[in-house]
């Protein structure tokens, strides 16, 4: 694989680690600029927002300019929005930077993961995806309790400087390892963004787009409750929340890894296959979550199986959007976010109706059984790439040969 895809996947660990880290941060927040929580706790849908507006802003301004100019520029401004993040004494202003580092977060990730298609044959597209993607992952193993630590440490706004710094050595990869890389064809050559926007409106697209934002939308429900299931449900002692949180990271590092490799040849078996058990295993997460062993045990299993799936689900959604190949990317960036923005809603909202620390697990199970029942109502109209089992292409000219 190509020494680039790494240093992308460096970049978004970075961009994953920020958007994590939040959480574990927002009481300090709030206690510093003297804000309720409920406010301070706005950072975090305003990240969300950003995200899925972002994609499709950015990708649209920058469709003319070449890859390394549009990721070095989204890099830079991410950075640039951590340090006056830091050094803010205003919540407001604190606010507006979170929504710049989400826009630029969102145009990083809707042109990395176009430019991850270009970069590898054909057939070895679903393993570049899951490099790229093991970015995040890895965040939710190694930055999130990193920051958390430093954060107790030094305070919230050395977190936001250690963003800034590590935006440096990513930067400084992109530039030595994408500098002999020409804009894609299709940039020059391709077509407009009024042909690129119908064709965004694709019944193929939108159905993909859809199934990728439910099961995203069922992880980050469970994901974002799981130290109440852990503490409550569960009856462990706070310290087993990092615990069950790095086991979902690694869960899902394995998860892409894994689905990265098969659904270049198998795809519509890996989602027949792992779709059905991403719902038992909310199920059975949901009814077994007061046995310890077993909380931990289907805590990894589901990390790996939703982001397995949910991987695979945006390879999908670049195959169906390979005529549009400069806001493609932002379609999958789009799906992800639009998921991560209403399943933490949903959960929050199931938990205000008392209706225990189990009802996010039980909304994540409501949530993967739509995207099976989509994902089966849209069988019969399949297209032919469903079994080819070839790899999602990043351009019109390898449509003919790729698969979602």
């Amino acid at each position: 694989m190509p020494l680039v895809l790494y240093l992308l996947a460096l970049a978004v660990f970075v961009m994953g680690t920020s958007e994590f880290m939040l959480a574990g941060l927002i009481p300090a927040i709030a206690a510093d600029l003297d804000v309720p929580l409920g406010a301070a706790g706005l950072l975090t849908s305003a990240f969300a927002a950003g995200m899925v507006l972002g994609a499709p802003l950015m990708a649209a301004f920058s469709r003319r300019w070449p890859p390394r100019t549009t990721l070095l520029a989204c890099l830079l401004v991410f950075a640039g929005s951590h340090v006056a993040a830091a050094l803010t004494p205003q919540f407001a202003i604190l606010l507006v930077t979170r929504v710049l580092s989400a826009l630029a977060c969102a145009g990083f990730l809707a042109v990395a993961l176009g430019t991850a298609t270009t970069l590898v044959p054909a057939h070895r597209t679903g393993r570049a995806l899951a490099i790229l993607l093991s970015g995040t992952t890895i965040a939710t193993i190694a930055g999130v309790p990193a920051g958390a630590l430093l954060g107790t440490a030094m305070g919230w706004r050395a977190t936001f400087w250690a963003i800034a710094l590590l935006c440096i050595p990513a930067a400084l990869g992109i530039l030595a390892g994408m500098e002999r890389m020409p804009a894609p064809a299709a940039r020059a050559t391709g077509p407009d963004l009024r042909a690129e926007l119908t064709e965004l409106g694709s019944s193929r697209l939108l159905r993909a787009m859809v199934l990728a934002a439910l099961v995203n939308a069922g992880t980050f429900a469970a994901f974002t409750y799981l130290a109440p299931v852990v503490t409550v449900a569960a009856g462990l002692a706070d310290g087993w929340v990092p615990v069950a949180l790095v086991a979902f990271g690694v869960g899902s590092f394995l998860g892409v890894t894994i689905a990265g490799r098969l659904s270049d040849r198998w795809p519509g078996p890996v989602l027949a296959v792992g779709g059905p058990m991403l719902l038992i295993g909310w199920v059975a997460l949901a009814l077994l979550a007061s046995r310890p062993g077993l909380l931990l045990a289907l805590v990894l299993v589901q990390g790996m199986l939703s982001f397995g799936i949910g991987s695979t689900l945006i390879a999908r959604v670049l195959h169906a959007a390979s005529g549009a190949p400069t806001m493609g990317g932002a379609s999958a960036t789009a799906a992800l976010n639009i998921g991560a923005a209403a399943g933490p809603a949903l959960g929050a909202l199931v938990l205000s109706a008392d209706r225990g620390v189990l009802a996010p697990i039980w909304a994540a199970a409501g949530l993967t059984a739509a995207a099976l029942t989509v994902m089966s109502l849209s069988r019969p109209r399949r297209d032919a790439s469903a079994t080819t089992g070839r790899p999602a292409g990043g351009s019109p000219r390898r449509a003919s040969r790729a698969h979602g």
